[in-house]
């Protein structure tokens, strides 16, 4: 009977090991400029410790503007997000100081800026919502002139989209910008820009708008609704009413009663005017509605 050797001196003939199948990897774009915060959530302060969110009261002018505005855009386009947020602050300096300097490059500066809002990343979002505040104080109704309007409906869309994010960070820092927005600009003009978005597909962006018109509304002289046109107004103010947020709904009560205070100064009259008025424009379910708003 053959012996069994011992395993260590079994030759054991080598297998050739199988070729292993290519797998496709797909190697991510790097997108460096956009780094690893979200624009809903405060800035890491490891990530974006380079950035210093200064108020404007805190801002300070420059010291040799006439060199430093030919740079400006340059700054704003670049590649490094420090460097552009770095350029989002001296924009607001020039806005706030050297105004004159920023008005032959304003609607380039406003369409950087909205597309900055865009940017995922929460330090250059947040610097660009700042920015356009600054430039609403600045400028004003300038801003609705040919030259900038349409750069101005640009940054108005970002500005509400950033307002309706359900972050707190993103969220009050837009109001506040939107808020700056209604201060700065004659009423009459910023209405018929903000009209257009009560009927927007975002539930959110129609409240953000209806709030905005409602505080148009309040600064307005009956003479100015008129000039509006009453029956737009309590038309919107109708369409409003039925929304599905609540914020949308108490903006479309506030402007029924400054529409209702403009009506006419006949005291004795206003509730039988304001009755005609209501059914002679709407459809009777929401001249109704209306009528009990005021009643």
């Amino acid at each position: 009977m053959a012996l069994r050797p011992p395993d260590d001196d079994l030759q054991i003939p080598s297998e050739r090991p199988k070729k292993q199948p290519k797998i496709a990897v797909t190697a991510e774009k790097q997108q460096p400029d956009y780094g690893v915060n979200d624009e809903n959530k405060p800035p890491q302060a490891t990530a974006d410790a380079s950035v210093d969110y200064i108020p404007s009261e805190n801002l300070k002018p420059i010291a040799d503007p006439e060199a430093e505005v030919r740079g400006l855009i340059e700054g704003l386009e670049s590649k490094d997000w420090v460097k552009v947020c770095e350029s989002l602050n001296d924009a607001r300096r020039f806005a706030l100081y050297h105004s004159i300097l920023l008005l032959p490059i304003l609607d380039r500066v406003m369409l950087v800026t909205a597309k900055a809002m865009k940017n995922p990343r929460s330090a250059l979002c947040k610097t660009s919502i700042m920015t356009s505040s600054d430039i609403f104080t600045a400028f004003g109704d300038k801003l609705l002139e040919p030259s900038t309007s349409d750069a101005f409906d640009e940054l108005l869309l970002q500005l509400l989209l950033k307002a309706s994010q359900d972050k707190r960070f993103v969220c009050e820092e837009a109001d506040n910008a939107v808020k700056a927005m209604v201060e700065s600009m004659t009423p009459l003009p910023l209405l018929r820009k903000l009209k257009t978005y009560v009927s927007h597909s975002n539930l959110r962006i129609r409240a953000k708008a209806a709030i905005s018109i409602s505080r148009c509304v309040s600064k307005l002289e009956p003479e100015g609704m008129k000039e509006f046109g009453l029956v737009s107004l309590i038309q919107t103010a109708a369409e409003l009413l039925n929304d599905r947020l609540p914020e949308a709904r108490e903006a479309a009560r506030a402007i029924v009663a400054s529409v209702y205070e403009a009506l006419t100064e006949n005291e004795e009259e206003k509730q039988e005017e304001w009755q005609s008025f209501c059914q002679s424009n709407l459809p009777a379910i929401h001249a109704q509605a209306m009528i009990k708003l005021v009643s």
